[in-house]
């Protein structure tokens, strides 16, 4: 278990790795011993901080939901971060190009919550009776801690990941609101191209059988913190493509057919 003067080193370096847009080294490496409940005081500690810098807390991520991704990292659980107010950029956004490092793109859903959800045992049901709207969104990831050490090749680990506030830095939402009752969402889905032409496609289905079912896992997941998902708040469900690189001068449009479609554009 990490020490406190440790959390807040780790803290310091991705926050001075995200300011500086020169990412850090990996903390896996540095603190061998660390655990996930290193890795998510890391994180709470790092947005605590920002939030005494100003920041809102507007909702969740949750990441590593797809078997292909918890497969790259050899783990069996999502994990998930917390949205801030900055992060939220508008449909059609252009992105600065000195806002973040190595900025990739993930294409989700997004839920609108109308009531809180407090775990444990919270279910798909009761996840989608607690929610107002699905959005089509955008999640844009960064990367604060090198993707693998230059020396060792050694590649970042799920310690990494959640310590970086699971690589969350923006979001998109769409135009066109749906609500749960009136589809299926596991057959909401999105065509993604970069400059038109087409990198990825998915269903929701890709997310975890069911995308409200990585909803009900963070429910849960922070019951165990005291903590809950309240009632306004906007809860990403997990990515159902791979990562797209966002390049300078790229263009990220996503189709999702008769749900609408979200975009940005990467100076």
């Amino acid at each position: 278990m990490l020490s406190q003067c440790q959390i807040a080193s780790a803290v310091e370096a991705l926050d001075n790795a995200e300011k500086s847009r020169s990412q850090t080294a990996l903390l896996s490496l540095q603190y061998p011993q660390m655990t996930l409940d290193d890795a998510y005081a890391i994180q709470a500690a790092w947005v605590k901080q920002k939030k005494a810098a100003g920041r809102q807390t507007i909702g969740w991520k949750i990441g590593l939901t797809s078997k292909a991704m918890q497969y790259a990292l050899n783990i069996e659980t999502p994990d998930s971060g917390v949205l801030l107010d900055d992060m939220l950029f508008d449909d059609g956004a252009t992105i600065p190009a000195t806002r973040f490092i190595q900025p990739r793109i993930e294409a989700e859903l997004a839920f609108i919550m109308k009531t809180s959800l407090k775990g444990p045992n919270v279910s798909v049901k009761e996840v989608l009776n607690a929610t107002e709207f699905v959005v089509p969104a955008l999640e844009i990831l960064d990367t604060r801690i090198l993707r693998s050490d230059p020396a060792s090749g050694k590649a970042r680990t799920i310690m990494d990941t959640v310590s970086d506030n699971a690589a969350n830095a923006g979001i998109i939402l769409g135009s066109q609101f749906l609500r749960p009752e009136n589809g299926d969402l596991r057959w909401m889905g999105a065509i993604v191209s970069r400059n038109a032409v087409v990198e990825e496609t998915g269903l929701g289905a890709g997310v975890l059988n069911h995308p409200a079912r990585g909803i009900a896992w963070l429910a849960n997941r922070l019951a165990h913190y005291g903590d809950s998902i309240e009632a306004g708040q906007i809860v990403l469900a997990g990515s159902f493509i791979r990562p797209i690189e966002a390049r300078h001068g790229d263009t990220i449009f996503a189709d999702y057919g008769p749900h609408g479609s979200v975009s940005c554009f990467f100076e």
